[in-house]
């Protein structure tokens, strides 16, 4: 029996999902595509985003696909116009796209910086700004940002990325406010220590098990697919209040 509840809000709805062909990403497009939504997947791995449309086409759902590098704003902007001719308005956007790339601190050069804001924080004003008008014209939408508890923990070896993903927040809070006279929302989701592909064999290992659920409330290691649900219910009309928030999905890691 599926653990997943049904938002018929959801469907006919044309959405976006940024690095919609692995991980997170990925599953979120096809949690959408599954309540009935119309999908659009923007990665820069042109096969792994057609793999996932067709299999969204193969289930007797609507999607499309687009390769952009995020980090590349007209490149982005022109994917998501691409997306909007085969898929109609957009009504709801996961920004999603993002690179957890280690790095020291004390070998950091400008530019690289610069690479790790563009690809974790950049692209999202310009992704939201791309669909805002859609969304004014049909009378509201919900944009929905992915951040990250990693500067919430403090952790180590991931400065740039940490800061790119702390901003995510206060960006979600100022664009609710600039956008909610017209209806349109604005979330973060925070993951905490997700089982992404990268990571699925991590599952097998005892040590890695034992440290994570040892610092978790919940007693289950946490999966894409958890993260996919909360943001079906944030995209829904059931989470009509919901805007300007944060909302940490880490099995009660950080709590606050």
């Amino acid at each position: 029996m599926s653990r997943e509840n049904s938002y018929h809000s959801l469907a006919g709805k044309p959405v976006i999902v940024t690095g919609g062909a692995a991980g997170i990403g990925k599953a979120m497009a096809l949690a959408f595509a599954r309540h009935g939504a119309h999908v659009g997947i923007v990665d820069r791995d042109s096969k792994g985003a057609d793999a996932v449309r067709d299999a969204i086409l193969a289930a007797g759902g609507t999607a499309a696909a687009a390769s952009s590098d995020v980090a590349d704003i007209p490149a982005l902007t022109a994917a998501i116009a691409a997306l909007r001719q085969q898929l109609g308005r957009i009504q709801i956007l996961i920004n999603n796209a993002g690179h957890d790339e280690r790095h020291d601190f004390e070998t950091m050069t400008p530019d690289y910086w610069d690479d790790r804001m563009a690809v974790n924080l950049r692209h999202l004003a310009f992704a939201a700004q791309a669909v805002t008008p859609d969304m004014k014209q049909s009378g509201g939408g919900t944009i929905i940002n992915l951040g990250s508890t990693s500067w919430m923990q403090g952790a180590a070896g991931l400065i740039a990325y940490g800061t790119a993903k702390a901003a995510i927040g206060g960006f979600t809070q100022c664009l609710s406010r600039d956008l909610g006279p017209h209806g349109i929302r604005v979330m973060c989701i925070a993951p905490g220590r997700t089982l992404t592909e990268r990571s699925q064999a991590l599952a097998n290992d005892p040590a890695y098990v034992s440290e994570t659920l040892g610092r978790q409330a919940v007693q289950q290691l946490v999966t894409p697919d958890d993260i996919a649900r909360l943001a079906l219910w944030l995209a829904s009309d059931d989470a009509r209040i919901m805007s300007g928030q944060t909302i940490i999905a880490d099995g009660g890691h950080i709590q606050r």
